[in-house]
């Protein structure tokens, strides 16, 4: 069997009624539907994409990529911004360059959607590359980006000639408990924990009670369009505070309430005369294959201590185990995630370079970034929270030897 590949601007997602189902709600169609009728993606935006679609001999489509053309870096949370600079003290052009991801979220899973009884084959993944590289030469592109890819996809590629693999850390909470069950209630989750820091998220719950907040959680239908709303006002308030427009519009939150309504869960903060104050958007998906809930857009209309804490990680981990969700994802960055429970997992990307002259260098750069993300990773797991008895239950040693291959100890 042999694979052949073609470009369109407009990918029409009824073209093949059987696709595989996504393995986060961020590949489903209705998300990506919203963000190109939201002009977020696609023509008249700055996410410029032509989708590569896979055909095999007798035409059949079998699999799509996105590839989005940009000039800038945002919306991506893999940073590239010292390349950028380095082609320019050298008089050279790092823009346009190519992108694979999903736009503005930061979340590992597949980027590219399969049809039903297909699988993706070595064949497979060469044509794509080959569309990469004659994209890349169609638009004179310095680079390609693949964010966030899922651990088979990078396998799959780990060792095709220059394509570099860059690993970041994120924060994880696993729903546990000691008998190697999910958690009934937040008691016996903190229950996990040292003393010093179940007293401490105790304290931190308290402060938002004794500050007059009352916190309520919706899901689905039960979020209105009154609370997209405010909810709006909320997010671009982060943004706003620091001078900044914010990503996303108010179009596309609606219609993903209107599309994806079974997949949000929206946490709201009301002040004692009952006005939201603050918002934290959720997405979560409870196929028993992914089981996860992600934390992904939060903001507030007035500044009240320990709010955040509780609005965008107690608030999701009591609804991950009233769910009974197996993961929390609440979102890049934050070491203060740590902390609370939340375990340092690896993410990876893969990175192709055109430019002959600086591909052996980023690549240099790249395997030097691994050990220290790997090194960063087993130092953190040294602050987690958890008492010895969770430890020595789940993961022993880990903590003190640093060995960590990768996130399968948290599936064991």
């Amino acid at each position: 069997m042999s694979y052949h590949y073609q470009f369109t601007t407009k990918f029409d997602w009824h073209l093949q009624t059987q696709w595989q189902t996504p393995d986060t709600p961020f590949m489903h169609f209705d998300f990506w539907q919203a963000l190109i009728d939201a002009k977020l993606i696609g023509e008249r935006s700055d996410w410029w994409v032509q989708y590569v679609q896979i055909v095999d001999d007798s035409a059949q489509l079998i699999a799509v990529m996105p590839v989005f053309i940009k000039k800038h870096h945002q919306g991506e949370y893999v940073f590239d911004f010292s390349w950028a600079e380095a082609f320019e003290r050298y008089g050279r052009n790092y823009y346009p360059r190519l992108v694979t991801s999903v736009p503005f979220i930061p979340v590992t899973g597949e980027r590219i959607w399969v049809a039903q009884g297909k699988s993706l084959t070595a064949p497979l993944y060469q044509t794509l590359l080959q569309a990469i590289d004659d994209l890349a030469s169609r638009y004179q592109a310095s680079t390609w980006h693949g964010l966030f890819f899922s651990p088979k996809n990078v396998q799959a590629l780990h060792n095709v000639p220059n394509l570099c693999e860059r690993l970041s850390c994120q924060f994880l909470w696993q729903n546990r408990n000691l008998q190697d069950k999910k958690f009934v209630n937040f008691d016996e989750f903190l229950a996990t924990l040292t003393a010093k820091k179940r007293k401490s998220i105790k304290v931190e719950r308290q402060k938002v009670l004794k500050q007059n907040l009352s916190c309520q959680v919706k899901i689905g239908d039960d979020i209105t369009e009154a609370d997209w709303t405010v909810f709006y006002q909320c997010y671009a308030m982060t943004y706003l505070v620091r001078g900044r427009q914010p990503y996303l519009n108010l179009a596309f939150f609606k219609q993903l309430g209107q599309t994806m309504a079974d997949k949000l869960m929206l946490a709201q903060a009301h002040n004692a005369h009952g006005d939201i104050v603050a918002c934290s958007l959720f997405f979560f998906d409870d196929d028993a294959a992914i089981s996860t809930l992600y934390g992904r857009y939060w903001g507030c209309l007035e500044e009240y201590d320990c709010l955040h804490f509780e609005l965008c990680y107690y608030q999701g981990i009591e609804f991950a185990i009233k769910q009974g969700l197996r993961y929390f994802d609440p979102g890049t960055q934050g070491e203060h995630k740590l902390i609370r429970g939340f375990y340092p997992v690896l993410t990876h990307s893969l990175h192709r370079v055109y430019d002959k002259v600086f591909a052996p260098a980023i690549a240099q750069f790249c395997q030097d970034e691994q050990h220290a993300i790997l090194a960063y990773q087993a130092d953190a797991m040294t602050a987690l929270p958890f008492n010895d008895t969770y430890k020595s239950q789940f993961f022993g040693d880990v903590a003190a030897q640093g060995t960590i291959p990768d996130n399968e100890f948290l599936k064991k």
